[in-house]
């Protein structure tokens, strides 16, 4: 039987196990109070009141940083905090503050004030963690990705100058017009670097005891591994408008080149999209038995139906590798796919940490547990399960794959075969090497979120101090 020991026991417990310990126990009490009581106010007085003047020394040296993820599928907001070297500590019980709401912004095109509005939740829960003496110098950041960036016309610079308003009247927090703004590409998967190799204690050392990266969005995808000086000078020249191959960044007290690729229209829901147009008005192998509807994203719509002969794991690798575009010209030593310089290779690339969804797919296809943060796999476990996926019938799926939401389901098939093809014949990883599939990092034993605000937040806070 399991024995609690006495570290646990509550004064009760001793009360009723001993009626002496009552005694033993209350009469020190009794005697602290007693020595008090007399004891001159000024005295114990002055010690309270330095232990409140240390503490609020502690708090004054702090730095709170707020940033808004507005992605493609949902907004979330993240809350850290420094100390005077940059090391995270705690906000509340953990080291951030996370929440997050659905849908994200570009869900409101036609109405920028209700996407701004939609952001007011979040922002209430930031404001209510960072000190009321320190909100009028804690920066706030909105970093909208691949959901905006791919709404046409004035849509996404509407929705962002309403939320430039929403925090110039509703926030406390020291906000500027260039901190609200789409970010670029290289931006997203530089700061996703940043934050990975932070958390793992890796910056300040050799480039090649960093870990590269792939964060697969809704809207893009980014990839980012530090190079060599000398590979860094061999990068390709780039057209007026392109996002530079390589950024020069200096953390801890190190130099990094890192190659940073975006590629917009390729996160997984946008890629549902350039798969299904392969296939334009047939049926599509990827979808999944006994679907017969409509796929929605960016404002339009594009059917999306299995043909005659079901869904099929190998038509499907065919459909996926065109709309990857693998096949491209390649003007340069080494490409990714769609012509893309793929940075040439080398240590900083030979440990991967993929990110967002290769992380939720594996857990809904079930070959990674729910409850992980962290998990080792291969790109061959995607095509185990993308085998096992594509022969489920729509009707059986529910049941099948109980943690995929029910508007998902039809495209289960398809988003595991994507993200296969991308991993294996995209980025050219050997199908047996091991990735770490990365949710949350521990760091000084607590959990953070694996996500690019925490690189963007080391950032800002690098700028204004």
């Amino acid at each position: 039987m399991f024995k609690r020991t006495k570290e646990y026991e509550s004064l009760s417990d001793k009360s009723y196990k001993c009626g002496g310990v009552t005694t033993v126990v209350s009469m020190p009490l009794v005697l602290i109070s007693f020595v008090l009581f007399l004891m001159p106010r000024s005295t114990y007085g002055y010690v309270e009141d330095a232990y409140l003047l240390e503490h609020r020394k502690a708090s004054a040296n702090n730095t709170y940083a707020v940033i808004f993820d507005a992605g493609s599928t949902g907004s979330r907001v993240h809350v850290f905090c420094f100390d005077q070297n940059l090391n995270l500590v705690p906000v509340g019980n953990d080291l951030e503050l996370f929440a997050q709401v659905k849908p994200g912004l570009s869900a409101y095109a036609s109405d920028p004030q209700l996407a701004a509005n939609s952001l007011l939740s979040l922002l209430k829960k930031a404001e209510a963690v960072v000190p009321q003496e320190l909100r009028f110098k804690t920066p706030v950041r909105v970093g909208a990705t691949a959901g905006l960036r791919s709404l046409e016309g004035n849509a996404s610079e509407r929705i962002l100058q309403a939320v430039r308003d929403l925090l110039r009247s509703k926030s406390a927090l020291k906000s500027q017009a260039d901190w609200v703004t789409v970010i670029d590409g290289t931006q997203e998967g530089s700061f996703q670097w940043v934050t990975i190799n932070y958390l793992l204690g890796n910056l300040g050392k050799q480039y090649s005891k960093t870990v590269g990266v792939v964060d697969l969005g809704g809207g893009s995808v980014q990839m980012a591994y530090a190079i060599s000086k000398s590979a860094a000078a061999k990068a390709p020249r780039i057209s007026d408008g392109e996002d530079p191959h390589v950024k020069n960044t200096y953390l801890r007290g190190k130099k990094y080149y890192l190659y940073v690729h975006s590629y917009l229209r390729y996160g997984l829901l946008a890629a549902r999209v350039e798969i299904l147009k392969v296939t334009n008005t047939s049926g599509n192998p990827c979808v999944m038995s006994g679907y017969r509807g409509s796929y929605k994203y960016g404002g339009k719509e594009y059917e999306a139906f299995a043909p005659p002969s079901g869904s099929s794991m190998k038509k499907c690798r065919r459909v996926a590798f065109k709309a990857l575009k693998v096949n491209d010209s390649c003007t340069h030593m080494k490409c990714t796919f769609g012509g893309v310089w793929n940075g040439g290779g080398g240590k900083g690339q030979k440990n991967f940490f993929v990110a967002s969804y290769f992380f939720d797919k594996a857990v809904e296809a079930g070959f990674v547990n729910p409850n992980a943060t962290i998990a080792v796999v291969r790109p061959v476990d995607f095509r185990y399960a993308a085998k096992c996926a594509c022969r489920t019938k729509l009707r059986d799926a529910k049941s099948t794959y109980p943690r995929v939401e029910e508007g998902n389901l039809p495209y289960l098939c398809m988003d595991l075969v994507y993200q296969l093809t991308l991993l294996v014949d995209g980025f050219a990883l050997d199908p047996w090497q091991e990735i770490t599939l990365v949710k949350q990092v521990k760091y000084q034993g607590h959990l953070v979120e694996a996500a690019w605000p925490l690189g963007s937040a080391i950032d800002v806070i690098s700028f204004l101090t």
